[in-house]
């Protein structure tokens, strides 16, 4: 599918991942729906690169958490460009500690973003995906959903559970040309994990990517572009990590 002329809403869309996503799409020929919490400096600059690709691009804000302010993101993305034929989830958050530690607020907080929120934002696309004959879904997990990390319980589990979602959603919507697909990124430079400490960040680089540096956001931005045109590809999860989950020593 080529994206020339295609409609895009991306989720987490106004910095980090969402944003070189919605850049990339953009150069690429797609209108832009960015959908974030809050629109700030970082919303300004993603909406000015998008425009000086010549493609139009529109903030709406919403909490993915929230079925309500899913469905209306849909909604206004579909009044404002007329279809839409792209989803993409890139919205998050990090979900830390132990079995012991994890509270049950935090908990059912990851589930509410990382689960519920794919679930909302999917039932109200499908149907305008559906109408234009083909479409795409992108979701965003992480390598955490692959392997078994520590202090990361409630974080690894919803991530896990994106990847199962990816794998049931395209079986469903197989019939009707709709692709799922999902990317597990591994460390990346987003603020995500800025709360690194220093010694944590030598650690990674060091002893646990195989190719001693961090991930860009542009470099998982491709990947999903990729996730998005590939007419023959649905069901599936990339991992993109510098080699983390690759390696057993």
């Amino acid at each position: 599918m080529q994206l020339d002329g295609k409609v895009a809403l991306i989720t987490g869309g106004t910095r980090g991942i969402g944003a070189a996503t919605a850049i990339e799409m953009a150069k690429r020929g797609a209108d832009i729906a960015v959908v974030g919490r809050y629109h700030d400096a970082e919303t300004d600059e993603t909406l000015a690169q998008i425009t000086q690709t010549g493609r139009r691009g529109v903030f709406i804000s919403g909490d993915m958490s929230l079925s309500e302010d899913a469905a209306r993101c849909v909604e206004e993305t579909v009044q404002t460009f007329g279809k839409l034929d792209v989803l993409v989830h890139s919205a998050g958050g990090p979900a830390g500690g132990s079995l012991l530690e994890v509270t049950p607020e935090t908990w059912n907080h990851a589930f509410d973003v990382h689960v519920h929120a794919i679930f909302y934002l999917c039932r109200a696309a499908v149907p305008y995906l559906k109408k234009q004959g083909e479409g795409a879904i992108v979701l965003v997990s992480s390598a955490a959903g692959l392997r078994g990390c520590l202090n990361a319980l409630a974080y690894g589990v919803v991530k896990g559970a994106v990847i199962q979602f990816t794998r049931a959603l395209a079986r469903e919507l197989a019939d009707d040309n709709l692709r799922v697909n999902c990317v597990a990124p591994g460390v990346i430079r987003t603020r995500f994990h800025d709360s690194m400490t220093p010694e944590q960040a030598k650690n990674n680089l060091d002893n646990r990517i195989p190719l001693h540096r961090e991930g860009t956001s542009e470099e998982v931005a491709q990947v999903i572009v990729m996730l998005a045109e590939n007419n023959f590809m649905t069901g599936e999860t990339v991992t993109i990590d510098g080699g983390i989950t690759m390696r057993i020593a």
